[in-house]
């Protein structure tokens, strides 16, 4: 068997701290934490991080004029993504939301052919589709157990749009920039929005929350948010963002392990199923005939 590749070992370490970060979140927003006010405090938190790293590092924020619309985008997209993710991971059980999220790479493949910067063939396709069931095959293997209203389906439907808008906007700077500066410019400009929108939870927060808690959000925020940006960034640089968001498709079948693991959970055969109908799908997708970065102007 030949040895992992080093984008394909930053993309297991990612969807696995982002699989596990699906549980480590609905533990916080049920045990206290408001949805604006967890999502301020972790993002102003990362936001801190990326700016001392790369002050240190490169010793500057700036980038071309040219670029700031395209900062701006993914910041915005970032911010209405953690919007969706809070309120759908609040109301709507992870199932739904795995399933929900399967979408993504279609989501960032149709807005890569509409932008002019991803050519895909009908390989990645047929990929997208199968690992797409197999995300299916999971959602049912919970039983039929699918809870959660219109508006947390809607809103998990948001949440992997804008995830899709995000990789695609952020691909382009990637190839001019370090994956420190970029998310250092993005988190805090998301941050800042984050901080407006949700003064109010923030404010009214309770933060007397003991220390698991806390313990949980520092690795969230450590783990999920910062670690995965800079391995997400260097990934979306080597393969574009079509076939990396399709690989993220494994992150449901990977939380299903953690919640047996963690939470006792069981684990019917038709989601392990799926889990290999997922593994199945990127590799149709990654095939040398695979989907194709088109180089920016």
């Amino acid at each position: 068997m030949r040895r992992p590749t080093t984008v394909e070992a930053m993309l297991l370490t990612t969807i696995t701290l982002w699989a596990l970060n699906l549980t480590v979140t609905r533990y916080i927003l049920t045990h206290g934490f408001r949805p604006l006010a967890y999502t301020t405090v972790r993002y102003g938190i990362a936001a801190l991080v990326f700016l001392a790293l790369t002050l240190a590092a490169e010793r500057s924020l700036s980038v071309r004029r040219h670029d700031l619309p395209l900062v701006g985008a993914a910041a915005l997209a970032l911010c209405v993504n953690q919007f969706g993710f809070v309120y759908a991971l609040k109301t709507t059980s992870a199932s739904v939301i795995g399933l929900i999220l399967g979408a993504t790479p279609i989501f960032a493949a149709l807005l890569g052919l509409a932008l002019r910067t991803e050519r895909l063939s009908r390989r990645f396709w047929l990929g997208a589709l199968i690992s797409f069931g197999g995300v299916g095959l999971i959602t049912a293997g919970a039983g039929g157990q699918l809870s959660g209203d219109l508006g947390g389906i809607l809103l998990g439907v948001l949440t992997a749009a804008t995830w899709g808008a995000y990789s695609v906007a952020i691909a382009p700077l990637m190839r001019r920039y370090s994956p420190s500066r970029i998310s250092a410019l993005v988190l805090s400009l998301t941050w800042v929005a984050l901080a407006l929108a949700g003064i109010r939870q923030t404010t009214a927060q309770d933060f007397a929350l003991g220390w698991r808690v806390w313990a949980l959000l520092l690795f969230a925020t450590l783990g999920p948010l910062v670690v995965t940006n800079l391995l997400w960034f260097r990934s979306l640089h080597r393969i574009g963002p079509s076939r990396a968001t399709l690989a993220a498709n494994l992150q449901p079948f990977i939380g299903a392990v953690f919640a047996v693991v963690l939470l006792s959970e069981s684990m019917s055969a038709v989601q392990v199923v799926g889990g290999v109908c997922i593994a199945a799908g990127i590799v149709v997708a990654r095939r040398r005939s695979g989907a194709q970065v088109v180089p920016a102007d």
